[in-house]
């Protein structure tokens, strides 16, 4: 499972024309996943991310959770986080889990969530969406489960 989190201003997620999904402050997600990814490496990484200090204080350091700011969540499904691009100049997404099974993590990833924390907009599952993004820093982590669990 990859993770991009990037902190936010706001963010939104448009679908033919109409916003689905919108936050201000806190964190943009871009979720992918790949063949052997489970429901216990989406529960550690929600319990990774959810706490994360990656907020200034008032001294500039980053020490406050997206809690701290009463920050908000904006999800989007992305597959191409699973890209490699090692031959040739078009992208294998062979990597990436199959649609269904994704769909299926995705959902209960935001679930997983949605249980743990107040509130999270989500963008829409395969389908073909302009992400837009005011980045905050801008402050961007990339966490991958096999770096990080396995």
């Amino acid at each position: 499972m990859r993770v991009v989190l990037t902190t936010v201003k706001s963010a939104s997620v448009t679908i033919d024309n109409k916003i689905v999904g919108q936050i201000s402050k806190g964190f943009l997600l871009l979720v992918g996943f790949t063949h052997d990814d489970t429901k216990e490496i989406v529960d550690k990484m929600v319990e990774k991310l959810l706490p994360l200090r990656v907020f200034s204080d008032a001294n500039g350091n980053t020490n406050l959770s997206l809690m701290d700011v009463n920050g908000e969540i904006l999800s989007v499904s992305q597959f191409t986080l699973y890209a490699n691009t090692k031959k040739g100049r078009r992208p294998s997404f062979t990597d990436a889990m199959l649609p269904k099974d994704a769909e299926m993590l995705y959902d209960y990833f935001n679930l997983k969530i949605e249980e743990n924390f107040h509130h999270i907009e989500k963008g829409v599952f395969g389908a073909d969406m302009l992400v837009e993004s005011i980045n905050d820093g801008p402050f961007t982590l990339f966490l991958d489960s096999k770096e990080m669990f396995l």
